[in-house]
Protein backbone atom coordinates (compact mmCIF):
# COMPACT_ATOMS: atom_id res chain seq x y z
CA UNK A 1 0.00 0.00 0.00
CA UNK A 2 1.01 3.48 -0.80
CA UNK A 3 0.51 6.88 1.50
CA UNK A 4 -2.66 7.72 -0.85
CA UNK A 5 -4.49 4.38 0.68
CA UNK A 6 -5.32 7.06 3.72
CA UNK A 7 -7.43 9.57 2.23
CA UNK A 8 -10.56 11.50 4.59
CA UNK A 9 -12.52 8.35 2.60
CA UNK A 10 -10.98 6.03 5.28
CA UNK A 11 -12.43 5.18 8.49
CA UNK A 12 -9.86 5.77 11.41
CA UNK A 13 -9.61 5.08 14.80
CA UNK A 14 -8.38 7.32 17.55
CA UNK A 15 -8.05 6.27 21.04
CA UNK A 16 -6.57 8.28 23.88
CA UNK A 17 -8.24 11.94 24.24
CA UNK A 18 -5.90 13.88 26.47
CA UNK A 19 -4.14 16.84 26.34
CA UNK A 20 -2.65 16.23 22.86
CA UNK A 21 -4.36 13.27 22.27
CA UNK A 22 -7.65 15.23 21.56
CA UNK A 23 -6.86 18.19 19.23
CA UNK A 24 -4.54 15.74 17.28
CA UNK A 25 -8.00 13.84 16.79
CA UNK A 26 -9.88 17.55 16.61
CA UNK A 27 -7.67 17.84 13.41
CA UNK A 28 -8.20 15.14 11.83
CA UNK A 29 -11.88 15.71 12.32
CA UNK A 30 -11.57 18.62 10.85
CA UNK A 31 -9.50 17.51 7.61
CA UNK A 32 -12.48 15.70 6.95
CA UNK A 33 -11.40 12.19 8.45
CA UNK A 34 -14.21 10.13 9.52
CA UNK A 35 -13.24 8.92 13.23
CA UNK A 36 -14.13 6.46 15.78
CA UNK A 37 -12.87 7.78 18.96
CA UNK A 38 -12.54 6.07 22.38
CA UNK A 39 -11.01 7.45 25.65
CA UNK A 40 -10.74 5.99 29.31
CA UNK A 41 -12.79 8.63 31.00
CA UNK A 42 -14.99 8.90 28.02
CA UNK A 43 -15.88 12.55 28.79
CA UNK A 44 -13.71 13.77 25.93
CA UNK A 45 -15.57 12.04 23.20
CA UNK A 46 -18.45 14.35 23.07
CA UNK A 47 -16.18 17.21 22.90
CA UNK A 48 -17.73 19.97 20.31
CA UNK A 49 -14.76 19.90 17.93
CA UNK A 50 -15.58 15.76 17.55
CA UNK A 51 -18.92 16.68 16.01
CA UNK A 52 -19.46 14.06 13.14
CA UNK A 53 -17.07 11.17 14.87
CA UNK A 54 -18.72 8.08 16.55
CA UNK A 55 -17.43 7.00 20.21
CA UNK A 56 -16.67 3.70 20.90
CA UNK A 57 -17.33 1.87 24.13
CA UNK A 58 -14.36 0.13 24.01
CA UNK A 59 -10.65 -0.04 21.88
CA UNK A 60 -12.20 -3.24 19.82
CA UNK A 61 -15.37 -1.57 19.17
CA UNK A 62 -13.31 1.49 18.02
CA UNK A 63 -10.70 -0.22 15.79
CA UNK A 64 -12.65 -2.81 13.95
CA UNK A 65 -12.76 -2.44 10.50
CA UNK A 66 -10.69 0.67 10.35
CA UNK A 67 -7.53 1.44 8.22
CA UNK A 68 -5.69 2.83 10.64
CA UNK A 69 -5.26 3.11 14.45
CA UNK A 70 -4.38 6.16 16.05
CA UNK A 71 -2.77 5.54 19.80
CA UNK A 72 -2.06 8.81 22.29
CA UNK A 73 -1.98 6.99 25.48
CA UNK A 74 0.43 7.48 28.60
CA UNK A 75 2.47 5.00 28.89
CA UNK A 76 3.55 1.36 28.32
CA UNK A 77 0.49 -0.30 30.35
CA UNK A 78 -1.60 1.86 28.65
CA UNK A 79 -0.63 0.86 25.38
CA UNK A 80 -0.34 -2.87 26.36
CA UNK A 81 -3.95 -2.44 27.73
CA UNK A 82 -4.92 -0.58 24.52
CA UNK A 83 -3.74 -3.36 22.21
CA UNK A 84 -4.03 -6.28 23.80
CA UNK A 85 -6.00 -5.89 27.24
CA UNK A 86 -9.73 -7.23 27.60
CA UNK A 87 -11.84 -5.61 24.56
CA UNK A 88 -8.25 -4.50 23.04
CA UNK A 89 -7.81 -3.15 19.76
CA UNK A 90 -4.82 -5.69 18.55
CA UNK A 91 -7.30 -8.78 17.66
CA UNK A 92 -10.20 -6.61 16.25
CA UNK A 93 -7.76 -4.68 13.31
CA UNK A 94 -7.99 -6.23 10.22
CA UNK A 95 -5.22 -7.58 8.38
CA UNK A 96 -3.33 -4.57 6.00
CA UNK A 97 -4.25 -2.25 8.61
CA UNK A 98 -1.64 0.14 10.20
CA UNK A 99 -0.94 1.47 13.98
CA UNK A 100 0.45 4.83 14.39
CA UNK A 101 1.32 5.11 17.86
CA UNK A 102 2.04 9.06 18.79
CA UNK A 103 2.31 7.94 23.00
CA UNK A 104 5.71 8.37 24.03
CA UNK A 105 6.59 4.91 26.07
CA UNK A 106 10.36 2.72 25.70
CA UNK A 107 11.84 1.56 22.40
CA UNK A 108 11.40 -1.68 23.55
CA UNK A 109 7.67 -1.45 24.40
CA UNK A 110 7.24 -0.29 20.65
CA UNK A 111 9.01 -2.93 19.37
CA UNK A 112 7.18 -5.47 21.16
CA UNK A 113 4.04 -3.92 19.74
CA UNK A 114 5.20 -3.62 16.16
CA UNK A 115 6.01 -7.73 16.20
CA UNK A 116 2.98 -8.85 17.60
CA UNK A 117 1.18 -6.37 15.26
CA UNK A 118 3.13 -7.80 12.52
CA UNK A 119 2.43 -11.67 13.29
CA UNK A 120 -1.37 -10.53 12.41
CA UNK A 121 0.02 -8.23 9.02
CA UNK A 122 -0.39 -5.45 10.70
CA UNK A 123 2.20 -2.24 10.48
CA UNK A 124 2.93 -0.19 13.66
CA UNK A 125 5.10 2.81 13.66
CA UNK A 126 6.04 4.75 16.88
CA UNK A 127 5.75 8.40 16.35
CA UNK A 128 5.82 10.34 19.42
CA UNK A 129 5.32 13.91 19.31
CA UNK A 130 7.09 17.03 20.58
CA UNK A 131 5.70 20.97 20.88
CA UNK A 132 3.18 21.01 23.67
CA UNK A 133 -0.83 21.58 23.50
CA UNK A 134 0.30 24.83 21.39
CA UNK A 135 1.55 22.88 18.67
CA UNK A 136 -1.29 19.96 18.86
CA UNK A 137 -3.97 22.50 18.52
CA UNK A 138 -2.46 24.45 16.07
CA UNK A 139 -1.46 21.26 13.73
CA UNK A 140 2.46 22.40 14.02
CA UNK A 141 3.91 19.01 16.05
CA UNK A 142 7.10 17.51 15.47
CA UNK A 143 6.10 13.85 15.01
CA UNK A 144 9.45 11.80 15.75
CA UNK A 145 8.91 8.59 13.71
CA UNK A 146 10.77 4.79 13.85
CA UNK A 147 9.36 2.32 11.98
CA UNK A 148 9.08 0.64 8.04
CA UNK A 149 9.71 3.88 5.14
CA UNK A 150 6.20 1.58 3.40
CA UNK A 151 4.20 2.50 7.03
CA UNK A 152 5.58 5.70 7.73
CA UNK A 153 4.46 7.00 3.49
CA UNK A 154 1.37 4.83 4.47
CA UNK A 155 0.84 6.98 7.34
CA UNK A 156 2.01 10.51 5.95
CA UNK A 157 -1.14 11.90 5.12
CA UNK A 158 -2.27 11.76 8.72
CA UNK A 159 0.87 12.89 10.24
CA UNK A 160 1.16 16.09 7.96
CA UNK A 161 -2.14 17.01 9.37
CA UNK A 162 -1.21 16.36 13.42
CA UNK A 163 2.09 17.77 12.22
CA UNK A 164 4.07 20.27 10.98
CA UNK A 165 7.38 18.30 10.31
CA UNK A 166 7.53 14.37 10.10
CA UNK A 167 11.26 12.98 10.87
CA UNK A 168 11.82 9.41 10.14
CA UNK A 169 14.81 8.04 12.01
CA UNK A 170 14.96 4.17 11.13
CA UNK A 171 13.59 1.02 12.49
CA UNK A 172 10.26 0.55 15.13
CA UNK A 173 11.71 2.24 18.55
CA UNK A 174 14.00 4.96 16.94
CA UNK A 175 10.90 7.48 17.41
CA UNK A 176 11.33 6.62 21.09
CA UNK A 177 14.70 6.92 21.53
CA UNK A 178 14.85 10.54 19.77
CA UNK A 179 11.93 11.71 21.83
CA UNK A 180 13.52 10.67 25.11
CA UNK A 181 16.56 13.09 23.89
CA UNK A 182 14.09 15.75 23.45
CA UNK A 183 12.59 15.29 26.93
CA UNK A 184 16.18 15.64 28.24
CA UNK A 185 16.17 19.05 26.40
CA UNK A 186 12.76 20.03 27.97
CA UNK A 187 14.07 18.89 31.45
CA UNK A 188 17.28 20.87 30.90
CA UNK A 189 15.74 23.96 29.57
CA UNK A 190 12.60 24.66 31.77
CA UNK A 191 15.05 24.01 34.96
CA UNK A 192 16.94 26.52 33.27
CA UNK A 193 14.19 29.21 33.09
CA UNK A 194 13.04 28.19 36.74
CA UNK A 195 16.18 28.82 38.18
CA UNK A 196 16.72 31.82 36.05
CA UNK A 197 13.28 33.68 36.64
CA UNK A 198 13.97 32.87 40.33
CA UNK A 199 17.41 34.36 40.67
CA UNK A 200 15.87 37.58 38.93
CA UNK A 201 12.95 37.97 40.89
CA UNK A 202 15.35 37.52 44.32
CA UNK A 203 17.20 40.16 42.66
CA UNK A 204 14.01 42.32 42.42
CA UNK A 205 14.75 43.22 38.82
CA UNK A 206 11.32 43.52 36.55
CA UNK A 207 11.44 40.36 34.97
CA UNK A 208 8.97 40.58 32.37
CA UNK A 209 11.28 43.30 30.98
CA UNK A 210 13.93 40.70 31.63
CA UNK A 211 12.38 37.52 29.66
CA UNK A 212 11.29 40.05 26.68
CA UNK A 213 14.65 41.30 26.46
CA UNK A 214 16.67 37.00 26.94
CA UNK A 215 13.82 35.71 24.31
CA UNK A 216 15.59 37.56 21.13
CA UNK A 217 19.04 36.40 22.29
CA UNK A 218 21.15 33.15 22.59
CA UNK A 219 18.80 32.80 26.21
CA UNK A 220 16.15 32.18 24.14
CA UNK A 221 14.01 28.37 23.92
CA UNK A 222 11.13 27.69 23.61
CA UNK A 223 10.77 27.03 27.47
CA UNK A 224 11.42 30.75 27.76
CA UNK A 225 8.95 31.63 25.56
CA UNK A 226 5.85 29.69 26.00
CA UNK A 227 6.28 29.29 29.87
CA UNK A 228 8.33 31.88 31.11
CA UNK A 229 4.61 33.29 32.05
CA UNK A 230 3.30 30.37 34.22
CA UNK A 231 6.45 30.52 36.40
CA UNK A 232 6.26 34.42 36.86
CA UNK A 233 2.82 34.48 37.65
CA UNK A 234 3.26 30.86 39.46
CA UNK A 235 -0.07 29.42 37.93
CA UNK A 236 0.63 26.14 35.87
CA UNK A 237 -2.22 25.47 33.49
CA UNK A 238 -1.82 22.21 31.84
CA UNK A 239 0.19 22.11 28.82
CA UNK A 240 2.01 18.77 29.46
CA UNK A 241 1.73 16.83 32.60
CA UNK A 242 4.75 16.83 35.43
CA UNK A 243 3.86 13.52 36.00
CA UNK A 244 4.08 12.62 32.12
CA UNK A 245 7.16 14.53 31.82
CA UNK A 246 8.83 12.62 35.05
CA UNK A 247 7.79 9.01 33.15
CA UNK A 248 9.76 10.57 30.29
CA UNK A 249 13.14 10.84 32.12
CA UNK A 250 12.96 7.08 33.48
CA UNK A 251 12.99 6.38 29.78
CA UNK A 252 15.77 8.23 28.90
CA UNK A 253 17.56 7.42 31.73
CA UNK A 254 17.34 3.62 31.38
CA UNK A 255 18.27 3.89 27.81
CA UNK A 256 21.99 6.45 29.43
CA UNK A 257 22.25 3.79 32.00
CA UNK A 258 21.95 0.58 29.17
CA UNK A 259 24.90 2.79 27.56
CA UNK A 260 27.12 3.16 30.61
CA UNK A 261 26.02 7.23 30.50
CA UNK A 262 25.55 9.01 33.20
CA UNK A 263 23.16 12.37 32.89
CA UNK A 264 23.35 14.31 36.18
CA UNK A 265 21.39 17.37 34.81
CA UNK A 266 18.39 14.83 34.17
CA UNK A 267 19.00 13.22 37.40
CA UNK A 268 18.33 16.21 39.29
CA UNK A 269 15.25 17.23 37.17
CA UNK A 270 13.91 13.75 38.30
CA UNK A 271 14.16 14.27 42.00
CA UNK A 272 12.96 17.67 41.36
CA UNK A 273 9.97 16.43 39.89
CA UNK A 274 9.78 13.43 42.43
CA UNK A 275 9.55 15.71 45.33
CA UNK A 276 6.54 18.07 43.14
CA UNK A 277 4.67 14.52 42.34
CA UNK A 278 4.99 13.91 46.39
CA UNK A 279 4.19 17.53 46.83
CA UNK A 280 0.51 17.00 44.85
CA UNK A 281 1.70 18.41 41.79
CA UNK A 282 1.92 15.45 38.96
CA UNK A 283 -1.07 16.91 37.44
CA UNK A 284 0.46 20.24 36.89
CA UNK A 285 2.29 21.35 34.11
CA UNK A 286 6.67 20.74 33.82
CA UNK A 287 7.06 24.44 34.38
CA UNK A 288 5.69 24.05 37.65
CA UNK A 289 9.76 22.76 38.08
CA UNK A 290 9.59 26.88 39.17
CA UNK A 291 8.01 25.49 42.78
CA UNK A 292 11.69 24.09 43.39
CA UNK A 293 13.30 26.96 44.19
CA UNK A 294 11.93 29.58 47.05
CA UNK A 295 9.03 31.67 46.30
CA UNK A 296 9.18 35.30 44.99
CA UNK A 297 9.78 37.31 48.13
CA UNK A 298 8.32 40.30 45.39
CA UNK A 299 5.03 39.18 43.90
CA UNK A 300 4.21 40.41 40.07
CA UNK A 301 1.91 43.30 41.50
CA UNK A 302 4.87 44.88 43.36
CA UNK A 303 7.19 44.51 40.76
CA UNK A 304 4.96 46.61 38.39
CA UNK A 305 3.99 48.66 41.14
Amino acid sequence: MTGCDLTPKSRLAFIGLGALGLPMAVNLQAAGYTLRVHTRSRSAESDPGLVGSSPADNPAAAARDCAALLLCVSDDAAVESVLWGEQGAGSALKPGSLVIDCSTISPAAARSMAERLASRDIQYIDAPVTGGTEGARAGTLCVLCGGESTALEKARPLLEVIGGSIHHFGAVGTGQQVKAINQVLVAGSYAAVAEAIALGEHLQLPMEQVVEALRRGAAGSWALEHRSQAMLKDIYPLGFKLALHHKDLGIALDAALQTGLKLPITECVHQQEQALMNAGLGDADVSALRRSLPANPHPPQQIRD
